[in-house]
């Protein structure tokens, strides 16, 4: 049993015995690794506010697959015996939604996205979950031999019951039914409300895809089309105002031009230290060995990064001399036929001559920052409206904002450069307008 105190979702508990197994897992190493890494990276130098962890959104995520149980038990009466949400089922579904996010490498989807060519944290977290030597899958094992590769199955979204698996990986998770809400909370804003209770109340079965199998989540047209509608939207809002925050953006650039000086240097045989193995090896090969993986989070990357800046090489000293000190690089975002590929050229030319002219290599100090989201695609996972009429029909079919924003790509661009660049680039711009 267990009762905690969350400043999102307010009393959370997992007093029931098929939801004993969080606290369990709670126990495991590899969980309790997951308080040292941060849910925003380095947001928290646009917000301050946002150094919520992991850990707090794992919590959140397996509390949400309660209710989502809770509702999906009060409307499975008509489906077969054999459909039904039963205690192993439960189980399972809070275990993975536990575990979803176990993978993440040190400052989360940073890290992740600066060493583009390693395993995503999907890959980690199945890794973790079927090692014989994780505590996470001792655990998992001791309860029931089949529960790792079950719940490894869920986090990926699939399971012989379309609707549980979506409730783990699809449109409207409980990854992003707690994400958007926590995010929102932490950094300060109110962009990521959405109406949680009633988006759950409106949750009902669509239609089996095939004779005899088991429905897809679908929700009640009439009770449930304005809390999809507020998701989307909430979502669309936190990536226009926080993830892709021009500070934020311009810290994670940042740090991807530090491990890229990193990559080269040990590429060159030149020592960098201290280097923590699971990085070295991510960087020469793109792969690194579980346990060296796991040994990695914020503090030892901060640590790390602390010891570089007195790094012999010039360019790994000052880069982290600058992140470690908040001196962040500059933005300037791009609009209408700036955004053109020729335009991209021409104004990143501009700024790697000025960068040149001032003793910096423009491979670390000048590039583009490109941030994409597409806020609402129901392509991947299909997610149902059901109306009294019992005819399913897709969300932009019956929602205007939904058939605005289905398929659309959000992107802002922009260009990064050193502070010291900023006043000169813009008296270029202003004396010479590039054609």
């Amino acid at each position: 049993m267990m009762i905690l105190r969350d400043p999102v979702h307010g009393l959370v508990s997992f007093e029931a015995a098929e939801f004993s197994i969080v606290p369990r897992l709670m126990e495991a190493e590899e969980v309790q690794r997951l308080r040292r890494i941060r849910q925003l990276g380095l947001t928290s130098l646009a917000y301050p506010g946002a150094d919520h962890t992991r850990f707090s959104h794992a919590i959140g995520a397996a509390h949400v697959m309660t209710r989502f149980i809770g509702r999906l038990r009060q409307i499975h009466g008509d489906l077969p015996f054999d459909q039904r949400i039963t205690t192993e089922r439960a189980r399972d579904a809070v275990a993975a939604a536990f575990l979803h996010d176990l993978g993440h490498g040190p400052l989360s989807h940073l890290f992740e996205e600066a060493v583009p060519d390693g395993p995503g944290h999907e890959v980690w977290t199945v890794r973790i979950v079927l090692n014989p030597a994780t505590g996470v899958h001792r655990i998992l094992r001791d309860l029931d031999p089949g529960l790792p590769e079950r719940v490894a199955e869920l986090i990926q979204g699939r399971h012989p019951l379309a609707f549980l698996a979506s409730t783990v990986s699809g449109t409207f998770d409980v990854d992003r039914c707690d994400y958007l809400l926590r995010d929102a909370h932490f950094t300060g804003v109110s962009y990521g409300s959405f109406d949680l209770d009633w988006l759950v109340r409106s949750l009902r079965f669509g239609h089996p895809t095939s004779a005899g199998g088991a429905p897809h989540l679908a929700i009640d047209g009439v009770k449930g089309l304005p809390a999809i509608e507020s998701f989307v939207l909430a979502r669309l809002f936190m990536f226009q105002q926080v993830y892709f925050h021009k500070a934020s953006r311009a810290s994670e650039w940042h740090f991807s031009r530090i491990l890229l000086r990193i990559r080269h240097l040990l590429r060159h045989g030149v020592p960098v230290t201290p280097m923590p193995p699971g990085i070295e090896a991510l960087l020469r090969t793109g792969d690194a060995r579980l346990e060296d993986y796991l040994a990695l989070d914020d503090a030892v990357l901060w640590s790390a990064l602390a010891s570089w800046r007195t790094a012999q090489d010039p360019i790994l000293s000052d880069l982290c001399q600058r992140l470690y000190a908040r001196r962040l690089f500059k933005t300037l975002e791009l609009f209408g036929a700036d955004r053109r590929p020729e335009r991209y050229a021409e104004l990143l030319e501009l700024l790697r001559d000025r960068a040149r002219a001032s003793g910096l290599d423009a491979d670390y100090y000048v590039g583009l920052d490109e941030a994409v989201d597409v806020p609402f695609d129901n392509s991947d996972d299909p997610l149902a409206v059901i109306f009294p009429d019992d005819v399913a029909r897709a969300p932009q079919e019956v929602s205007f904002i939904l058939g605005r924003l289905a398929g659309e790509t959000l992107t802002r661009t922009r260009l990064v450069f050193p502070t010291e660049l900023r006043e000169d680039l813009l008296a270029q711009l202003r004396s010479a307008p590039l054609s």
